[in-house]
């Protein structure tokens, strides 16, 4: 999709915008991935060729912010937040917008408090029936005011025809993230649902097809992520697998192809078309895109990476794990958790904490350093990390001199 977003001034970095129009005119199709390579002398920074706002995100955005705009005096609040980023979300709470849960789902309002005259907005995560049920109980219309991503709307509509065609739906996604809650509450009411987290998950559901593992097993697995009266015996005859459009899509592949192995072995190979649905259009092409730039990084090899978004936001933290894979990788939310050059404030993914490292800018020169972020990010938010890392080098080339090859700003 091309289109043009109205972005709130504040969220626009001329840097990074400058350079993104500039690769972007200079590769319309996007096929080139390879990185931007900025030579300040003593660090390059290598950005990559895809990250940031997404078609869903800058959508959201554009809505909510018209939303506001148009609202005059009547109470504005989000289902949850809009979008993984505090930034956004920060504003939106300046500008009186309150949240009616916490992304894990704790209510913050009561029903209660809503009349038909507030407007709720729903978030681009989308929401689920049974909260828009509850909204239209209080006589407030859930689709006034729907800021929900397209791709995430069209995994909805690809589950409805997967279980009218009498497919069980299997979602690979976060059980617990806003935005597989919302694709399963959506696809249970046309078809037995089961949200798979991982390969390791798929290998065992993968098991339980083929025979080899006890009902019991499923249940203790899977019970409490599949809809009510699902039947593995019965349900795991004819599927299809959707996804939560911010997981890894290699892992979706993955995912996909070894349920087909294990319905081809348990049905025959020549019958896997009964029993095995195509669901690659369900992959989002913006996450898709971000992943395979960051792939293309890596390839080109670093000395560390820093990736930029909300500590909660899934496809920032899939980019983290990738590039943490190859290469020391410190995931901050902005330019004030570089504190120094000696000192960095970071989120780890694998204990849940904020932490604070030392040392963390190796010494040899000149130093190769990964930048990105999640496609929740705001480019204003990267162009004050890139402006905060040039600060911790001496001798650094000029910024006009090293974006000279770059369409002026006045054009972005």
């Amino acid at each position: 999709m091309t289109r043009r977003f109205d972005t709130p001034e504040n969220y626009r970095g001329p840097i990074i915008t400058r350079i993104k129009k500039t690769r972007q005119d200079g590769d319309p199709r996007k096929r080139d991935l390879s990185p931007t390579r900025l030579d300040f002398g003593p660090v390059r920074v290598l950005l990559a060729r895809h990250f940031g706002f997404c078609y869903g995100v800058e959508n959201a955005v554009e809505i909510a912010y018209r939303t506001l705009a148009e609202s005059g005096n009547r109470r504005v609040f989000f289902l949850s937040e809009m979008i993984h980023n505090p930034k956004v979300n920060g504003d939106l709470l300046d500008r009186g917008v309150r949240f009616l849960f916490t992304p894990a789902g704790e209510q913050l309002v009561p029903w209660e408090e809503l009349t038909a005259d507030d407007v709720v907005v729903v978030p681009a995560f989308g929401t689920t029936l049974e909260l828009q049920e509850k909204l239209a109980e209080r006589g407030i219309d859930p689709y006034r005011y729907n800021t929900t991503c397209p791709f995430v709307e069209k995994v909805w509509k690809r589950s409805a025809q997967l279980g009218a065609d009498r497919f069980t739906v299997i979602l690979h996604g976060k059980d617990t993230h806003e935005e597989t809650r919302a694709t399963f509450s959506h696809s249970m009411r046309g078809a037995p649902t089961l949200v798979v987290r991982n390969l390791d998950e798929a290998r065992l559901l993968g098991e339980v097809i083929r025979g080899t593992r006890t009902t019991a097993e499923f249940e203790h697995a899977f019970r409490h992520k599949c809809s009510p009266g699902f039947d593995p015996v019965r349900d795991l005859v004819r599927i299809g697998v959707v996804n939560q459009t911010t997981m890894l899509a290699t892992e979706t592949h993955e995912i996909a192809a070894e349920l087909r192995r294990a319905l081809a072995e348990r049905y025959g190979a020549e019958e896997i078309a009964e029993h095995f649905a195509d669901t690659s259009d369900t992959l989002c092409y913006a996450t898709n895109e971000n992943q395979n730039a960051t792939y293309a990084l890596i390839d080109h090899g670093a000395d560390l990476a820093i990736v930029v978004g909300g500590y909660n936001s899934s496809n920032t933290s899939h980019l983290v794990e990738l590039c943490a894979a190859s290469m020391p990788t410190y995931f901050v939310q902005g330019a004030d958790d570089l504190i120094s050059a000696g000192v960095i404030r970071h989120f780890s993914l694998a204990r849940r904490t904020l932490e604070t490292s030392s040392n963390w800018l190796p010494a040899n020169r000149p130093l190769d350093i990964v930048l990105t972020c999640g496609a929740s990010c705001p480019d204003a938010i990267l162009d004050e990390v890139l402006k905060r890392l040039l600060g911790m080098f001496e001798n650094v080339l000029p910024l006009d001199e090293v974006l000279s090859d770059f369409l002026p700003m006045a054009d972005s």
